[in-house]
């Protein structure tokens, strides 16, 4: 386990073992690609980051997955890969379910929520974005992506 502060104060703890928590993840985070280039939104608040959100009570995480990047960057995605776990200690702690996904469809003309749509970085583009997230620039954002890059040559990049 991995634990840190994140740029708002608050201690986070992240594991890449699946229930390692007592608290139930009720938020996701997705992490996509395509030829090559990472799957990212702009939010008008916060910046560049992968899509993601909150799960409604109607729907399992895995389905709040695919729901929130549809809703915010128009892209479907399937195959979804569990891959961590973190809980944020805010004054009300949650948890966070982090997969890895396949681009199976982008849909034009639908409508984009909360968000300025689909944007794709390469590797080299994200690492040089000077208006990430403030949880794009944690620790625990670096941990992630580098447990991709562990896993990467199953990641089905087409």
């Amino acid at each position: 386990m991995i634990s840190f502060y994140d740029l708002n104060g608050y201690k986070v703890d992240l594991s890449f073992e699946k229930d390692r928590f007592t608290i139930k993840p009720q938020h996701v985070l997705v992490l996509a690609k395509k030829e090559h280039k990472w799957l990212l939104t702009n939010h008008p608040k916060r910046g560049i980051e992968f899509p993601g959100g909150k799960k409604e009570v109607y729907e399992t995480i895995e389905e709040a997955a695919v729901r929130e990047t549809l809703e915010e960057t128009n892209v479907v995605v399937s195959n979804l890969r569990w891959l961590a776990e973190y809980v944020v200690h805010d004054v009300s702690p949650f948890c966070k379910a982090v997969y890895i996904a396949e681009v199976e469809d982008i849909h034009t003309g639908s409508t984009i929520y909360e968000t300025d749509g689909a944007l794709w970085l390469t590797q080299e583009e994200l690492e040089a974005c000077t208006n990430l997230s403030f949880h794009m620039m944690d620790k625990g954002m670096i941990a992630i992506l580098k447990e991709v890059r562990v896993h990467e040559e199953k990641w089905n990049d087409r």
